[in-house]
């Protein structure tokens, strides 16, 4: 939307990295079978702009586990409003660790390959 932009008028990259701190963090939750938390996003190159209007799909893929703490590789995609050309738009790196009730670390369950 208009209000989520930059002053070139393209989409603040903030909100874009929210969207991917919320999608890896809907997967970290999932794996981990529990509260999680963001504690380290490294690596993000902004590729190119996304428009006002455009479509953005965001995935994150698990690509390693510690005792307590989850990697994902997390890219952006955007689809123009008229078209179907899909182009990467960003990509990261975020680190998860998994939470106890008390907000502790926990011991989580380790990646299957």
């Amino acid at each position: 939307m208009p209000g989520d932009t930059n002053p070139a008028g393209d989409i603040f990259g903030g909100w874009l990295l929210s969207q991917m701190d919320l999608a890896a963090g809907s997967v970290a939750a999932r794996h981990a079978r529990g509260r999680c938390a963001t504690i380290a996003v490294d690596k993000i190159v902004f590729v190119e702009p996304v428009k006002v209007g455009d479509e953005v799909s965001v995935y994150a893929m698990l690509v390693s586990t510690g005792r307590t703490s989850m990697q994902f590789e997390v890219t952006a995609w955007r689809r123009r409003r008229d078209g179907e050309d899909v182009r990467k738009v960003t990509g990261a790196v975020f680190t998860f660790v998994a939470l106890d009730l008390e907000g502790r670390p926990r011991a989580i369950r380790p990646m299957v390959l």
